[in-house]
């Protein structure tokens, strides 16, 4: 089982905390803009890069409207990880974005 939430609940939790942040989105879509710090783990690489993460973490995961980001939560629940859907995802975003890989 996953977490949900919204993404100005996000927005205020990611200013006052340094979140884990994993970003589902194609490499092309990551790199036109981010969440500084959020770590690129395309939907469909997850099968290969899952277990590189440290299952005593929380993360939160976001892609671009909340549909990838539901199965990358259901995905990464399956294996025992903390993992928190960000509805809205990248397109509702208010905050700051980088291109810095």
């Amino acid at each position: 089982m996953y977490k949900a939430m919204m993404i100005d609940e996000f927005e205020q939790l990611e200013k006052r905390n340094d979140l884990a942040i994993i970003d589902v989105r194609e490499d092309d879509e990551y790199v036109s803009g981010h969440i500084k710090g959020a770590k690129s783990m395309p939907l469909s690489t997850l099968q290969e890069t899952a277990e590189s993460l440290d299952k005593a973490q929380s993360y939160y995961i976001i892609c671009q409207a909340g549909g990838r980001s539901q199965m990358a939560s259901e995905y990464f629940a399956s294996l025992g990880y903390d993992v928190t859907n960000v509805m809205g995802g990248m397109s509702a975003w208010e905050g700051n974005v980088t291109d810095d890989v």
